[in-house]
């Protein structure tokens, strides 16, 4: 076996155990509401900007794992939210829920965010990429299936602050794997990336990464297809994080449903979404990432459209349909994504990649907050979910203009 897959590995478990910081923020709201008596609309700031960080933190921690290593940025990364997650317990203002929550645990998690699987998957391997993406996707969703119903246990019997306990120690626990374990090239240890036809030496570290990072987005700026992947997975993100995951329990919880229940609700999503990222990542090495995109876009629209109608004070079948179908489609969209990002901007594609997510996430820190002002002025979350449905619409339309770039024949080739 090809040692990339061990450092695949190795990534995927450091993603499942630093994703106990990501289930969370939908289970504190009632609790602090009911403690401190904050605002929803304040509890939902502070997630977005946890939110926002994750986003704006990914294109330079990209161009940082360039200039000092993989392990070194995600070992810090690690730390620094247990850090965060540790000292929330110690908090009595809301502002201080901004700074521990929102800032630290935003700029630890956007170090090792989805940039950190797209350098992963492009270092190590050359065959595979889409489906190596689509493993280590999944692992935020395997976290998500781990910690979730954990976390609610948790919360319901001894109170939040045992749990955001959790959420610190399971984040410092995978850093020692990553410091161990994991390297940052092939060539480190003698090998070439999984697929390639020959050994590529390990290039050397490169300096000003702040100024890579944006210059990387002025190059990409210059073109619609960047404002056209940043938009559409802008839209990506209002629907999954800053909806779904942020406000789907105490929506849930609205209408009579257990918070524990709803949260389980939430880790079968986790479930399937492994099994949809993963196919969408083999998908991906197949089909066109346009079309792929385009129809995931569509069906999530369509799902959340009905769901207002399927929230009850029990599980019914139509509502474990809706949860299948969406954890099917939750995160499907990172994959095609990916590759049109390779496709268009090269070496570039990891940073770029980050500025995109940063989009994904800016688009679900306003929805986080905008669905918590909602509830408190209307009393209800129906007017953000039919919002967030019409948006998916556009973000299928945005994928389809997307344009294909061919790929560049020789000039020997072209004369002979």
């Amino acid at each position: 076996m090809h040692r990339a897959w061990a450092v695949a590995a190795v990534t995927f478990v450091t993603i499942v155990g630093a994703a106990a910081f990501a289930s969370l923020p939908g289970l504190l709201i009632d609790p602090l509401h009911s403690e401190f008596g904050w605002s929803r609309g304040m509890i939902g700031f502070a997630v977005s900007i946890n939110l926002a960080l994750y986003g704006l933190t990914a294109p330079f921690a990209a161009a940082l794992m360039d200039r000092f290593g993989i392990r070194s940025v995600v070992a810090c990364a690690l730390v620094t939210i247990s850090l965060g997650a540790g000292l929330t317990v110690f908090m009595t203002q809301e502002w201080q829920l901004v700074l521990c929550w929102g800032v630290l645990v935003g700029l630890g998690s956007g170090s090792m965010a989805l940039a950190f699987a797209a350098t992963v998957a492009n270092r190590w391997f050359v065959a595979r990429r889409g489906l190596v993406t689509g493993m280590l996707t999944a692992g935020g969703a395997a976290g998500q299936l781990v910690f979730l119903p954990l976390l609610s246990w948790i919360t319901e019997h001894h109170g939040w602050r045992p749990a955001a306990v959790t959420v610190a120690g399971a984040a410092l626990s995978v850093a020692p794997f990553v410091w161990f374990l994991l390297r940052d090239h092939p060539a480190d240890v003698g090998l070439a990336a999984f697929g390639a036809a020959e050994f590529t030496p390990k290039p050397a570290p490169t300096t000003g990464a702040a100024g890579r990072a944006l210059r990387a987005l002025a190059q990409a700026a210059r073109g619609g297809t960047f404002w056209l992947l940043a938009g559409s997975f802008a839209i990506c993100g209002a629907s999954t994080n800053g909806l779904v995951k942020t406000h789907f329990v105490p929506a849930a919880h609205d209408h009579g449903l257990p918070v524990t229940t709803a949260a389980s609700l939430l880790a079968v999503i986790g479930v399937f979404d492994i099994v949809g990222t993963v196919a969408s990542g083999w998908f991906t090495d197949r089909l066109s990432p346009r079309r792929l995109l385009a129809i995931y876009y569509g069906l999530r629209g369509m799902s959340l459209m009905f769901l207002p109608m399927l929230f009850s004070d029990a599980i019914h079948p139509s509502m474990v349909l809706f949860i299948v179908f969406y954890g099917l489609d939750w995160v499907a969209t990172v994959p095609p994504t990916m590759a049109l990002c390779r496709e268009h901007y090269g070496e570039n594609s990891a940073i770029v990649f980050g500025w995109v997510l940063a989009a994904h996430q800016i688009g679900a820190a306003l929805v986080a907050y905008l669905g918590g002002v909602a509830r408190d002025a209307l009393g209800s979350y129906d007017v953000v979910w039919y919002t967030s449905g019409a948006l998916c619409a556009v973000a299928a339309l945005m994928s389809l203009v997307v344009r294909h770039r061919p790929v560049a024949v020789p000039a020997m080739a072209v004369t002979g």
